[in-house]
């Protein structure tokens, strides 16, 4: 990634710190692919004791997963400490008349890629249209495979290279400012995940298209998400209106049945901290020569 993609951390923070009260207002697609994710869970095998939620922003999954995993332990963690503050609240009723921190779970402020978290402490990692807003993946996968107990899960999404296409083509017709955030591939991403030493990956994508009357309707969800451009090779200081015009100008071509497409590349994973020896080796469970003549 070349250094005007990379993602401007404290851009990052600042950001969702002044969205946390609007996130969820606009959440929509955020909403479903949480809905997706969890609908998944059901084909899982896995009971987890402890899961982190690694870029919970507002709390949505919360009640996904307990309802899940209702005796799991989850800790909350967010890069924007007004989003921790939001998803405080937002727990399911019977919860909330447990006394003391157990019922509340645990929330912590960090980074995805700095998880300020002990070695091997949960056995589930769920991330949730969040890794998106990493820089360095193999970093990233590093830490995450280290905070994972031993045949521990982690279940994610993030944005693939088609999201937010049309903004990104419209954009590049005015100056040779990054305004959008290139997003990784999903072959990419599993080979970071080989690479973190995680095992028996499995992927696959999901397109949303959400539509718009204006391209200006389309930035402002994006601020109010939190989600608008961090890169450091943004613009410092608005665009001129000459400019904007003709951005404008441009996404006007893709208009069809009287609304602009905003297209959203979704990618979905998970894998499995595989059982380590001492020594470093990993432990690969294999069937049984039964097992295999059956």
């Amino acid at each position: 990634m070349t250094d005007a993609f990379l993602i401007d951390k404290r851009q990052v923070r600042r950001s969702f710190e002044r969205a946390a009260a609007s996130y969820d207002q606009v959440a929509v697609l955020q909403r479903a692919v949480a809905d997706r994710m969890a609908e998944r869970l059901q084909f899982i095998k896995h009971q987890p004791t402890r899961i982190l939620d690694a870029g919970c922003g507002t709390g949505y999954a919360r009640p996904l997963l307990q309802g899940h995993y209702a005796d799991a332990r989850l800790i909350s963690l967010d890069l924007a400490l007004g989003m921790l503050r939001v998803a405080r609240g937002v727990r399911p009723w019977w919860q909330k008349m447990l006394p003391g921190n157990f019922a509340a779970g645990a929330y912590v402020c960090g980074d995805l890629e700095a998880l300020p978290l002990q070695s091997g402490c949960v056995d589930m990692l769920w991330s949730s249209l969040a890794l998106q807003w990493c820089n360095d993946l193999d970093l990233t996968f590093r830490g995450m495979r280290r905070v994972l107990a031993p045949n521990g899960l982690l279940m994610f999404s993030t944005f693939g290279p088609d999201t937010l296409r049309e903004l990104r083509n419209a954009f590049s017709q005015i100056d040779g400012y990054s305004h959008v955030s290139r997003f990784q591939d999903m072959h990419d991403i599993g080979d970071a995940l080989m690479r973190a030493g995680f095992a028996d990956p499995v992927m696959d994508v999901e397109h949303f298209t959400l539509t718009y009357d204006t391209a200006s309707s389309l930035m402002r969800d994006l601020k109010a998400l939190g989600a608008h451009n961090a890169t450091q090779g943004r613009r410092q200081g608005l665009a001129g209106k000459g400019a904007w015009k003709r951005m404008e100008s441009e996404y006007e071509k893709l208009r069809q049945d009287g609304k602009l497409p905003a297209t959203y590349e979704v990618i979905y994973g998970h894998a499995w901290a595989p059982n380590q020896l001492p020594d470093g080796r990993q432990v690969v469970q294999m069937p049984s020569p039964r097992q295999r003549g059956r």
